[in-house]
């Protein structure tokens, strides 16, 4: 039996440019085929989109992206990588 394990990396933005720009740096820096998923996240009551951040998440099913490197490529755009 084969088990294939759904990993995936959730990448904080402060803006939604930032994120844009980093969803299409993936490609560039890490060599990620997939498009990754762009997801607003407005904080815990709030409902002005200047308080919103945005998230990048990111499959990795053969689990070959570094965490620690995705950390540093993400802070380039004061972002962070989400801890699962």
């Amino acid at each position: 039996m084969t088990r294939v394990s759904d990993v995936r990396h959730v990448l904080v933005l402060p803006d939604r440019d930032a994120a844009e720009e980093v969803a299409e740096a993936l490609g560039e820096r890490f060599g990620v085929d997939e498009e990754p998923r762009l997801v607003r996240d407005a904080l815990a009551g709030e409902d002005d989109a200047e308080d919103a951040q945005w998230l990048v998440v990111l499959r990795d099913e053969p689990g070959r992206l570094d965490p620690a490197e995705l950390n540093e490529f993400v802070a380039e755009w004061d972002g962070w990588r989400e801890e699962p």
